[in-house]
């Protein structure tokens, strides 16, 4: 059974930062709190249907690659457990619970740290227009969902709410960050999508590509945000695969396949959504859960 939908919270008396496509963010002080909500996005557009338990989905997911990648790179993760956050926000246990994190400080670095390890989505559209991606050479003749010879990093920009990212070159993203910290995200990017890629297989799932988020916290580099998600990575189903067409999935390809069919121009407002669209898609986000941890919404 799934909970009643949360659309957005509002804490009183706890000071809001600011609100994303999907979380929202509280200042405590030295800590933030992030809540994910059930708002869903495709095309860097919020929809205005949520999908019941997304949110807890996310975040028990993004707990277990947390656990998987703490040798390759520390994060921001302080606590998860509401019993465990400040006092303060103890009212508020029915709608954090499950769906929050108490998370360090720390300053988000201003890209997007993408490893495409498939020819899928723009990477497609890309290579089929100049034979590269990202700027990357590539074999002449792949089809669409084939496997790269090698995973590759393509950094993009951030956007403002509602805009596009920008894909950018290895050589951009060093200006923007300095040589070495861009090499440095780029080696934990592969690293952590290496090592996903490896214990995903075993769950039956390919992770075709997947973007991560690094901030810095008193020079230190952590992994921030959520992590290899259904929303922040394409997961197909190992035994549906096949190249030369786009794949089944577990994310919310489905809904973007849906908007593009009705002809939606990408630009708010988003159009409502058909009831068993947001059921199929809860179950393929509760799918991709049970999979990857062997466990299902407590």
């Amino acid at each position: 059974m799934s909970g009643k939908p949360v659309l957005e919270t509002n804490l009183q008396g706890v000071p809001l930062l600011g609100r994303g496509k999907v979380r929202d963010i509280y200042d405590l002080g030295q800590h933030l709190l992030i809540v994910a909500t059930d708002r869903l996005s495709a095309f860097d557009v919020v929809l205005p249907d949520p999908i019941p338990d997304k949110g807890k989905v996310l975040t028990q997911i993004s707990l277990y690659w947390f656990k998987q990648m703490a040798d390759l790179t520390p994060n921001h993760l302080v606590a998860f457990k509401v019993e465990e956050f400040p006092a303060g926000l103890h009212p508020f246990a029915e709608v954090l619970a499950g769906r929050s994190m108490l998370v360090k400080k720390a300053k988000p670095l201003p890209i997007e740290a993408i490893v495409r390890g498939y020819l899928a989505g723009s990477g497609w559209k890309d290579y089929q227009e100049t034979g590269k991606l990202c700027g990357y050479d590539l074999p002449t003749g792949l089809q669409e969902s084939e496997k790269l010879p090698r995973p590759l990093f393509t950094p993009s920009t951030k956007a403002e709410l509602g805009q596009h990212d920008i894909n950018i070159n290895l050589a951009q993203a060093e200006k923007l960050l300095g040589k070495d910290l861009a090499q440095e995200v780029a080696k934990r990017s592969l690293a952590i999508y290496s090592r996903a890629q490896d214990l995903a297989a075993e769950a039956g799932i390919i992770i075709a590509d997947t973007k991560f988020e690094f901030g810095l916290l008193a020079g230190d580099l952590l992994l921030i945000d959520e992590v290899l998600t259904p929303d922040s990575s394409r997961f197909w189903p190992a035994d549906q695969y096949a190249t030369g067409r786009p794949q089944a999935s577990y994310d919310k390809q489905f809904v973007r396949d849906y908007l593009e069919d009705i002809g939606f121009n990408k630009k708010p407002p988003a159009p409502r959504l058909p009831a068993e669209l947001i059921e199929g898609t809860r179950a393929r986000y509760l799918e991709a859960l049970k999979r990857l941890t062997g466990q299902g919404l407590e």
